[in-house]
């Protein structure tokens, strides 16, 4: 992770299709075009997911929120999110008037089954389970759930595709999946998302949706009914034709991070007070982080700092992070806007400012996240290692 690291003739050879035809958009132009991008992107990811229905997006963030508006949430529907995620999350359900409930995350690093009971109501519409750093949630405990009390199952697979949960690819467990292709992710478009579903209404929905409620019936694309509300979601030609080469590459990708993945985590298992993320029985994390915890929170912090300055790069230490975990997320609590919000969502959204997430605290603060590339070679690989164990040791010696 990311695939950008190993760009090459395949991405540029679909570019230059689209280039050569000049049709860059998504719709319509048939008679110039000589491409069809995102449709066969489509197909690839409904092949390599097991999946029915996949519609293409402009980003993560537009998947998350076609997805939401594609099932029927709406304003004042409360959906139910960790506090540990990236802000997409809950932008996307503030974006449909909808409210983002926070609750705590367990040592798998995403929901806690236990909190997300505790936080239903007759409000609640759906459970949305982050698969943060590549790894998820306990799934078949939100099944349950969601199936007890009517509610809809989102994945917000966006940092974990490539991962699966018993034996379904991770995206297509919930009613439906949301993938991220941004330049940063283990393939990417650039720029880019995806819905995925087996449920035939949602994928029209998410179709029509995504572009200004066209319904796509008919080759007159100025003709087209629009049979409900849309908006622009669009994913072009250009940014679909880089993903079509990823998407080609991603099992190489996976095996690829799995084994550096584990040089690391097998070094670091030599360190007693080193302990490793919860992967739920039957789970299969994608290799793109490796997550670990060590005894204290100023014991993390020391050591994240040691591996700075150390020279070791792409280590996260996720509860001091403006991006990604609740701590800093002053723009949501108290709901700074350009303009107006919702009534609903400033009548029902907690006051986060007092709600107790020392459960979350608890593993976030113990917790470095370290990123997994695709370019290390071996002797960059096994330098890392061996630099982690001795500096972690060193920070660990120090406390003793």
């Amino acid at each position: 992770m990311p695939g950008f690291e190993l760009f090459g003739d395949k991405e540029r050879a679909h570019v230059n299709d689209v280039l050569d035809s000049g049709v860059l958009m998504r719709y319509g132009f048939d008679g110039a075009r000589t491409h069809w991008k995102a449709k066969e992107l489509e197909n690839a990811l409904a092949d390599r997911m097991g999946i029915k229905h996949v519609q293409l997006v402009s980003s993560g963030t537009a998947a998350l929120t076609v997805a939401l508006a594609s099932a029927g949430v709406g304003a004042g529907d409360e959906v139910i999110i960790p506090n540990f995620t990236f802000v997409a999350t809950f932008e996307s359900i503030l974006a449909l008037g909808a409210i983002p409930i926070m609750v705590n995350i367990d040592d798998t690093l995403t929901l806690d089954p236990e909190a997300v009971k505790l936080a239903i109501n007759s409000k609640t519409k759906a459970i949305m389970p982050v698969h943060m750093c590549g790894s998820m949630a306990d799934l078949s405990a939100l099944k349950n759930i969601c199936d007890t009390y009517g509610l809809l199952l989102i994945e917000d697979a966006c940092q974990a595709i490539g991962g699966s949960y018993q034996g379904k690819p991770l995206g297509s467990y919930g009613d439906l999946g949301c993938f991220s292709f941004d330049y940063v992710k283990t393939i990417t478009c650039g720029e880019g998302g995806a819905v995925v579903t087996n449920n035939a209404t949602y994928h029209k929905n998410a179709d029509h949706f995504s572009d200004h409620g066209h319904d796509h019936i008919g080759s007159d694309r100025g003709a087209e009914a629009h049979p409900f509300l849309g908006y622009n979601y669009r994913i072009s030609e250009l940014h679909a034709a880089v993903g079509l080469a990823q998407i080609a590459r991603l099992d190489d990708f996976i095996a690829i991070q799995k084994k550096h993945y584990s040089v690391l985590r097998d070094a670091l298992s030599k360190i007693p007070e080193v302990t490793f993320r919860r992967v739920p029985e039957g789970g299969v994390e994608s290799y793109a982080f490796l997550n670990f915890f060590l005894p204290t929170a100023a014991l993390a912090k020391n050591a994240h700092t040691a591996l700075t300055n150390g020279g070791v790069d792409a280590c996260f230490y996720w509860y001091d992070n403006n991006w990604h975990y609740h701590k800093k997320w002053d723009h949501l609590k108290n709901l700074k806007s350009l303009g107006s919000l919702p009534k609903e969502v400033k009548d029902q959204l907690p006051n986060y400012e007092t709600t107790d997430f020392s459960k979350s605290d608890h593993w976030m603060g113990r917790t470095i996240s370290c990123l997994i590339k695709l370019s290390w070679d071996t002797a960059t690989l096994e330098k890392r290692a061996t630099d982690m164990t001795r500096i972690i040791s060193e920070v660990l010696a120090q406390e003793s």
